[in-house]
């Protein structure tokens, strides 16, 4: 594991535009002791750290993040060889060191964990972190790595590690009558023994542990072994290995790298309301980063409250509760669906709960349901309308599902048994 080093808050151009994970750094005010206060990666160290201070720090961050800044004092990074390696060392090193500001990573259950069964021929499996918390994981856990706040990067990683490391992931992926994954060679191949597949497995572990250094250390007697005992295409296969890990090709991690930088500057959280005659209702949050929605991250929720037909009092129900997650990140800016109404209702909540900084609209609709007007400031409108008509359409078309979702479930009938 690379050496960590030191900027200070007034030196931030010192920081390399190299990939690596970033340390913000405070002061224990009863020990005087460093705490670490969050970690994060980057493919771009200096680009990142700095869009931390750039502009107005509530409006683009929020107030966790912007209590997050000012109590950190310096920042602290490690440079990685590549953009895989900071994908896999962020959650090994929040899981290590449990920093307090990256409670989204180890509490919100949409994230996801690599795990490593404990079978004859481990598997890697993806899992939801709400599988690992509630304990229904049908396989059973070897080890697990995580979490991990993307999907598609976690993917997208294996994929590149699956090249080096050949490993299974599937029960067919192993059986003698399925032998496509070794022809594409993401499988190892026909007759390797199980304590060879274990060392690819060791390696795999290592490798999400930052532990690189030592694989190439082990990679180098074992080729060397093998050149002794003169089978050199065992020696040959450990040759490419070696030179793989060296020369990883990471461009689609840079890629999904840089649209979860691009746009997790911006939280845009729209809220929509649906119901029939004010029964089934239910209310939902969708979340943009910038232009992009995130759906890990859409939420469902049951309007208990009363019944009838009243929005304002759904929406007001849907807030409280939305707020009463704390773990969740807050928005720069909410959508709501509806007129002067809605948006005072959105507002008022805001306020009563010292969250005003937090901007509000509202998206007003014409008699086909399409948006004739957007309330709010006009600066924010102006600058964020596209996001903002993305966000309430998709608030809409996500009520309308579940809505739909809960009244046919109520109203399908059991089939009627044929009479013999």
């Amino acid at each position: 594991m690379k050496q960590r080093h030191t900027v200070a808050l007034d030196e931030l151009v010192k920081l390399p535009k190299e990939s690596g994970v970033y340390f913000f750094v405070g002061i224990d005010t009863q020990t005087g002791d460093d705490v670490i206060l969050y970690i994060g990666r980057a493919t771009n160290l200096r680009t990142r750290v700095q869009s931390y201070f750039n502009g107005d720090l509530l409006d683009k961050r929020g107030p966790l993040v912007a209590a997050m800044i000012n109590e950190t004092v310096r920042i602290d990074y490690q440079t990685t060889d590549s953009v895989l390696e900071s994908v896999v060392l962020e959650p090994y090193l929040i899981k290590k060191y449990q920093p307090a500001h990256n409670t989204r990573d180890k509490s919100d259950r949409s994230f996801v964990y690599l795990i490593i069964t404990k079978e004859e021929f481990p598997r890697l499996l993806v899992k939801r972190q709400r599988e690992i918390i509630e304990g229904t994981v049908k396989e059973p856990i070897k080890y697990a790595f995580g979490p991990f706040s993307s999907r598609t990067t976690l993917d997208s990683a294996l994929k590149i590690i699956r090249k080096i490391f050949p490993y299974y992931s599937r029960k067919l992926s192993y059986d003698e009558r399925s032998n496509v994954y070794q022809q594409i060679g993401l499988a190892p191949g026909v007759g390797m023994s199980q304590k060879e597949y274990m060392k690819n497995i060791g390696h795999i572990k290592l490798f999400f542990e930052g532990k690189k250094k030592r694989i190439i250390s082990e990679l180098e007697k074992q080729m060397m072994m093998y050149a002794e005992k003169q089978e050199f295409e065992k020696a040959d296969v450990i040759k490419r290995r070696l030179f793989a890990l060296s020369h990883i090709r990471d461009v689609s991690l840079i890629t999904d790298d840089q649209k979860q930088t691009g746009t997790r500057d911006v939280r845009i959280e729209a809220y929509d309301v649906a119901h029939l005659q004010g029964k089934f209702a239910v209310g939902v949050m969708t979340v943009l980063y910038g232009e992009n929605p995130d759906k890990q991250e859409y939420r469902k929720f049951k309007i208990k409250s009363f019944d009838g037909i009243d929005d304002n009092r759904a929406l007001n129900e849907l807030l409280v509760r939305r707020f009463g997650h704390p773990e969740w990140d807050f928005p720069a800016l909410i959508v709501a669906d509806g007129s002067v109404a809605q948006r005072r209702t959105v507002e008022r909540f805001l306020i009563e709960h010292n969250l005003e900084h937090i901007k509000v609209v509202a998206c007003k609709k014409d008699a086909g349901h399409k948006v004739a007007e957007i309330l709010g400031d006009t600066p924010v409108i102006e600058k964020y309308r596209k996001s903002i008509l993305l966000s309430n359409s998709e608030a809409h078309r996500f009520a309308v599902e579940y809505h739909k979702q809960l009244r046919d479930k109520q109203f399908k009938k059991p089939k009627n048994k044929k009479k013999k």
